[in-house]
């Protein structure tokens, strides 16, 4: 297996920091190369069609992580209500640490970008439609039928997205945990029914 390239990770790793707390266009590369200590050669060489291109990557890294997040609370919740109510408390802490600072990576970027960025655009699909299979896999489980279930994931998936703009705009943890219950009371309403 090949080496993974020495800087590459950091710059993406930087970046998502940034993009999150700053937004996109309040990011400039020269802040990414000192948070990531990376030589500015490395962003040029790694990503020589510029800062979209490293937003691209950001955007596809942070979609994975949060699908990791979501697998790792699902191998212990019960049924996807719980997953969401502790994927919710996590985010809720996460928001509150920062001091309802930081936002979504994805959605920040692709509120800035997505018009224009093709690449980025296409990232972020891809980004929500790995979480959106995480979360139609796992409502499947739950006895929910495959349009229901695809259904519900892009219901859940936006729901959560928006609680965590609202959340950073009232400075509160209400809008995410809300949103988690509320989801997961509709869910379980909605279990076995198909």
């Amino acid at each position: 297996m090949p080496a993974r390239p020495k800087h590459r990770d950091t710059i993406v790793d930087a970046s998502i920091a940034l993009f999150r707390k700053n937004g996109y266009a309040a990011t400039g590369l020269n802040d990414i190369v000192e948070a990531s200590r990376a030589p500015k050669g490395s962003l040029y060489h790694y990503f020589p069609r510029g800062k979209a291109s490293i937003a691209e990557a950001a955007v596809l890294e942070a979609g994975e992580r949060v699908v990791q997040t979501l697998t790792e609370i699902a191998a212990d919740a019960p049924d996807t209500g719980t997953l969401l109510q502790r994927h919710a408390g996590l985010l809720a802490g996460w928001l509150e640490q920062s001091g309802f600072r930081d936002g979504c990576p994805v959605t920040t970027v692709l509120l800035e970008l997505a018009p224009q960025e093709r690449a980025v655009a296409a990232a972020g699909r891809r980004a929500y439609a790995m979480r959106i299979d995480c979360l139609r896999e796992r409502l499947m489980a739950d006895g929910h039928d495959a349009a229901e279930a695809e259904r519900l994931a892009v219901l859940c998936t936006s729901a959560v997205q928006g609680s965590l703009i609202q959340a950073r705009v009232e400075r509160s943890r209400h809008p995410v945990l809300t949103t988690a219950t509320e989801l997961a009371r509709l869910l379980a309403a909605t279990s076995g029914r198909s």
